[in-house]
């Protein structure tokens, strides 16, 4: 499948590779269609994009959100995922999408509302959880000190 994207341009996309998410996104509930991306150049990056295959200008940053905090760990109920299927656990991504304002260095990350997908059957859904999480957790300064870190 071919996709013309507003951030990558023109790009293939192999069937085996597409994620549908029945519900949609938060504030999204037609976009069904997506295929995750990860940029080229930026290969040492964590960060990759969750493109809409429905809207070719849609493409959301998303993390795993342990690449930020080694102890997020959200209350999932077990409903929730039933659109997901069976899976195992090593069949589940856990990501979170990641704010990027102008001022960067106001970047954060949705604790609140991960993306949970099943890579086996590649199904998606995004949730709400519970817990007293933060919707934009700062991230600016721990992706700082980590790439310093990983550059020592």
């Amino acid at each position: 499948m071919s996709v013309n994207t507003k951030m990558f341009g023109e790009i293939e996309i192999a069937e085996e590779k597409i994620i549908t998410f029945e519900k949609g996104l938060i504030g999204l509930p037609d976009l069904k269609k997506f295929a995750l991306i990860t940029d080229a150049e930026g290969e040492d990056s964590k960060i990759q994009w969750l493109q809409s295959l429905d809207e070719p200008t849609m493409a959301l940053p998303i993390i795993n959100p342990y690449e930020i905090l080694d102890e997020y760990n959200p209350v999932v109920e077990d409903e929730l995922l039933k659109p997901l299927g069976e899976f195992k656990e090593e069949d589940m991504m856990l990501m979170v999408t990641i704010r990027v304002p102008e001022d960067i260095t106001k970047m954060s990350i949705n604790l609140k509302g991960p993306i949970i997908i099943n890579a086996e059957a590649r199904k998606g859904c995004q949730i709400i959880v519970e817990d007293e999480l933060q919707v934009r957790f700062p991230v600016y300064d721990i992706l700082k000190k980590k790439k310093e870190k990983a550059g020592e």
